[in-house]
């Protein structure tokens, strides 16, 4: 068990849960504000709007939050991806440095001989 990950990770969840509920309470507000713009409507009437609205809010922001998830976890892996190359790049440029001066080194040393 890796007490920092775990309270990382506890802290990410607590975050998102936080973040999700606020959510929530925005389209709870947003709905009020639409029936409100609506005298005329029962009080049944304007709790099955707000029910409506609500879900409806929900449910698009869900899955704009799953689109960007997706996003997230591809441009990861792309860049994952690069990163590797890139550092396998690094390494055989260095020792191809490191190479080509141990060549230069051992050939001024046969030459000042």
């Amino acid at each position: 068990m890796e007490p920092d990950k775990d309270s990382a990770r506890g802290l990410a969840q607590l975050e998102g849960f936080l973040l999700w509920n606020a959510e929530v309470e925005r389209a709870r507000g947003q709905a009020r504000r639409f029936t409100g713009q609506l005298p005329w409507l029962t009080t049944a009437q304007r709790e099955e709007i707000e029910r409506v609205f609500i879900a409806e809010r929900v449910t698009a922001s869900r899955e704009s939050l799953i689109r960007i998830r997706d996003r997230a976890d591809e441009l990861r892996a792309e860049y994952t991806g690069r990163y590797t190359r890139l550092r396998a790049r690094c390494v055989a440029v260095s020792a191809g440095a490191v190479g080509v001066a141990t060549c230069l080194g051992t050939a001024l040393t046969l030459v000042r001989r």
